[in-house]
């Protein structure tokens, strides 16, 4: 089985497995630049100073998260190809992740704050600014609530 067989064939099971399109597509970008980098070779030929040479030529210019996501898939999709017995031996298994420094979360000073709750002109827009605010809720998980409203004491959902 080819590199790219496979990728599709492990794309597939990760599909059924419930994995998101953004996951998906984050793993497709990786099998890409492995593919690249090896060409189209049958995964068993690839050995773990294969990985370790191939990890340091396209992580000069990458954070050391980007080369932690890269390390994640590699061990991800040849634990994989080990488990279905498509590789004899798993050369990612010894690969380990660099270390990643914590980020400090950035935050609104109260002007910037002032600024932001100025900006809004409707009271839907203030009411779902204070919301953010208080609660901390990204916007995605906002978008997906229920919308519920209360009316005449009866909730009423729309």
């Amino acid at each position: 089985m080819q590199l790219t067989k496979a990728w599709e064939t492990y794309k597939n099971e990760k599909r059924i497995e419930g994995f998101s399109p953004h996951t998906l597509n984050a793993y497709r970008l990786q099998a890409n630049l492995l593919v690249r980098h090896f060409q189209d070779i049958n995964p068993q030929f690839i050995s773990t100073q294969g990985i370790k040479e191939y990890l340091a030529s396209s992580s000069v210019a990458l954070k050391p998260s980007s080369i932690a996501h890269r390390v994640r898939f590699i061990r991800s999709f040849f634990r994989w190809l080990h488990e279905e017995g498509h590789i004899t031996a798993n050369p990612a298994a010894k690969i380990k992740e660099p270390k990643v420094g914590k980020r400090i979360p950035k935050f609104l000073t109260d002007r910037e704050i002032e600024h932001l709750r100025e900006g809004c002109h409707t009271s839907m827009e203030k009411a779902l600014f204070e919301f953010m605010f208080s609660t901390g809720c990204r916007i995605g998980e906002i978008v997906s609530l229920e919308r519920i409203v209360l009316i005449g004491g009866i909730n009423q959902r729309l």
